[in-house]
Parts: structure tokens; C-alpha cells; sequence
């Protein structure tokens, strides 16, 4: 029977560092475009956005009065208040959440771009996996544009 041939101690740790580092790179990559870019949505029925060309997945960018600090506020205020949310980025002027299904557990990712020039708030919507996603994440997107912009009660 042959031992197995010591290693060194920290070469567990430099492959460790090295393949995080490797990983890290995609992430590198995705970063360097505009930190205002939405991702667009994939060639699949899964995904919303303010941004896309495409009018059946297109939706408008919700509207906000005052800052972009406070509407910024608002918005995760909004976010925290859905049911199996998580924020995985709050910069200013850009949120990231992360939003899981009730029964089976699939990841939904919205990233949110406020404009303060033009008072609105851009977004992308979409499942991470799968083709279908049975018009949640439009659904979703659509309460909390109700949540931030409630309708106004109607005249007396």
C-alpha cells in the first residue's frame, strides 16, 4: 500500500485563492460595464425589464418625486417587505434582491437603477433558471410600483 505524498500546508490555500480568483472574474467582467446598465433579459418568457425592445416583456420604469436617496429608501423598505426577499447589493442609486419561490425555492434577481434626473426608477426582472415563470416576476414588479406609487383615492 502507498501513502499519499505530502502536500505543503498552504497549497490548499493558494489553490483555494486561485480558483476564487477564477470565479471572481466573471463577476470582474460583468462589473465593467455601466454601473447603471440593466442586464438584459435572456431569449426566454422569464424576465421584465424598463430596458428591453421587446414590447411583450417591456414594462415602464417606476416614477418617484424627491430624491433619489429617499425613493432609494423607499425602495428597500419595499423589497424587505415581500415575502423571501434579499438585498445582495445596495449601492447608491443601484439595489440588487434576490426573491426565492415559495414551493420549489427557484431565485428571481431584480436589479434597480435610479435616475434622479429623470425621477424614475429602471429595472430588470427575471428568473435565474428554467424558461417560464408564469408572469411572476411582471407581477411582482407591478406591486411594487403600486407599493411606491400608491393610486391616488378617488374625488368626492
Amino acid at each position: 500500500m502507498t501513502q499519499p505524498t505530502p502536500r505543503p500546508a498552504g497549497m490548499s490555500l493558494a489553490v483555494a485563492c486561485l480558483l476564487s480568483a477564477v470565479a471572481g472574474m466573471h463577476e470582474a467582467q460583468a462589473d465593467q460595464r455601466s454601473p447603471y446598465a440593466l442586464t438584459p433579459c435572456p431569449d426566454r418568457p422569464n424576465c421584465v425589464s424598463t430596458d428591453t425592445a421587446d414590447p411583450g416583456r417591456r414594462m415602464a420604469p417606476i416614477s418617484f418625486s424627491g430624491s433619489a436617496e429617499a425613493a432609494q429608501a423607499g425602495l428597500l423598505t419595499a423589497i424587505c417587505a415581500l415575502p423571501r426577499s434579499a438585498v445582495t447589493r445596495d449601492e447608491p442609486g443601484r439595489v440588487v434582491a434576490e426573491f426565492r419561490s415559495r414551493t420549489f425555492g427557484f431565485v428571481d434577481q431584480a436589479e434597480f437603477v435610479l435616475d434622479a434626473g429623470s425621477g424614475s426608477i429602471r429595472f430588470r426582472s427575471g428568473a435565474r433558471s428554467g424558461y417560464w415563470d408564469l408572469g411572476v416576476n411582471r407581477a411582482r414588479m407591478e406591486d411594487l410600483a403600486r407599493t411606491l406609487n400608491p393610486p391616488a383615492p378617488p374625488a368626492k
